[in-house]
């Protein structure tokens, strides 16, 4: 009875592909600006997903799906919230991945998606702020990213299990800068340690030589730098680096990329962060499915598993609902993101559109293990890594 179902299920699927659709999905992220290098890998990420569920020819009775970028800058509010409305108006999406930086995101929901109904995703807005968004966001924001709340207790954790117990700290001059700095006090200070200064830097400074006397004169056995590898975060480095005020440093998740190493290298020898990330077995099964789908781009950087899975979670909830219309389909995403339902790992989205159609249901695991907790936000795990002879290595999962 149940193969019969199945079977059932299925032709009625094939038999109303006469009702196809080509379904947009917007993929809003900081082509330009201070994490570019970042995106050039969440980008294809995203795209990998939408590939995946369009390639299979099974969401909702056949239909196609193609990604539209749309450029944040990641800092400038105005033309972010202008991309998206080209995205929603021009190009006509269902749905966007972003945005990226907290700033941006948190205009972009309150200015454009609000008013037209469209359900984000964002793979790495972080800002505690956007927590409380969320309660009034008619129910259209998520993100597979964790806040920054629990980042601040986790760089806690790193540095004083290495006995790090005094830090200055400088942070970019925006909510996530912001929020992410508050938030690492509060838990730093908590749990016995000093934060001896927690200034603010702008970014696109030629020369951070005033900011970085001002943190060597606070002290601190090693200088937190919560800003942006492509940007304020790597001049700060530099001009440390430069006038001998520090050489070892706290990378939070803005600053690791390929770039951060690329730059600094062995200069920043001993240095730590972390950034948020899926288990050592999940991170090596999403580069597994990458390089099957032939990426041309490295699949461990930081928020490219979170950009598959935004996208991912955007087009199964449209086949759980049997609608690509946001106002159907994103009381579903919470639901194929978590258990009850069939484990659905990267690379097996065809699988989780079968079940789908066939009335089942899904628990969503993905390139990161999600789990979207509270308002509809990532619970959390994190890499952690040091610098060692100039490469960034793993030390462990948090």
């Amino acid at each position: 009875m149940k193969k019969l179902f199945a079977t059932t299920a299925l032709t009625a699927l094939i038999a109303g592909a006469g009702h196809a659709e080509d379904i947009k999905i917007g993929v809003l992220l900081g082509f330009t600006g201070p994490i570019e290098s970042t995106v050039a890998h969440m980008a294809p990420a995203a795209h990998l997903a939408i590939k995946e569920v369009s390639d299979s020819g099974l969401l909702l009775g056949g239909s196609t799906v193609t990604g539209v970028n749309g450029d944040t800058t990641c800092i400038d509010s105005s033309a972010a919230t202008a991309a998206a409305e080209r995205l929603i108006t021009s190009d006509g999406v269902k749905g966007i991945v972003g945005g990226d930086c907290s700033g941006v995101t948190g205009a972009v929901l309150n200015n454009v998606a609000k008013a037209n109904g469209i359900v984000m995703i964002s793979p790495s807005a972080t800002s505690p702020a956007l927590s409380h968004m969320n309660n009034e966001d008619d129910g259209l924001f998520f993100r597979t990213a964790p806040s920054d709340a629990r980042q601040g207790v986790v760089m806690t954790q790193v540095l004083m299990d290495r006995g790090i117990k005094e830090v200055a700290v400088t942070y970019t001059n925006n909510d996530y800068g912001k929020g992410l700095a508050d938030s690492f006090q509060a838990a730093f200070e908590a749990a016995g340690g000093t934060v001896t200064i927690n200034a603010a830097h702008e970014d696109g400074k030629a020369d951070y030589s005033a900011e970085v006397a001002a943190l060597a004169a606070a002290g601190g056995q090693r200088l937190v730098v919560a800003g942006y590898v492509d940007q304020g975060g790597a001049g700060i480095v530099r001009a440390a680096l430069d006038t001998g005020a520090f050489d070892t440093f706290h990378f939070p998740d803005g600053m690791i990329s390929d770039a951060l190493v690329a730059n600094f290298g062995a200069e920043i020898e001993g240095s730590t962060g972390q950034h948020p990330s899926p288990s050592e077995e999940l991170a090596n099964r999403f580069k597994e499915v990458a390089a099957a789908a032939g990426a041309d781009w490295e699949p461990t950087t930081p928020f490219s598993p979170e950009s598959y899975d935004a996208a991912a979670l955007i087009l199964l909830a449209m086949q759980a609902a049997g609608s690509s219309d946001p106002a159907d389909y994103k009381g579903k995403i919470m639901d194929v993101a978590n258990a009850p339902g069939e484990p659905i790992q990267a690379g097996e989205l065809a699988k989780a559109l079968k079940i789908l159609a066939e009335g089942g249901e899904i628990d969503f695991v993905g390139g990161t293990g999600v789990e979207l907790v509270g308002p509809g936000e990532a619970a959390g795990n994190y890499r952690e890594v040091e610098i060692k002879d100039g490469k960034d290595m793993t030390v462990q999962y948090r």
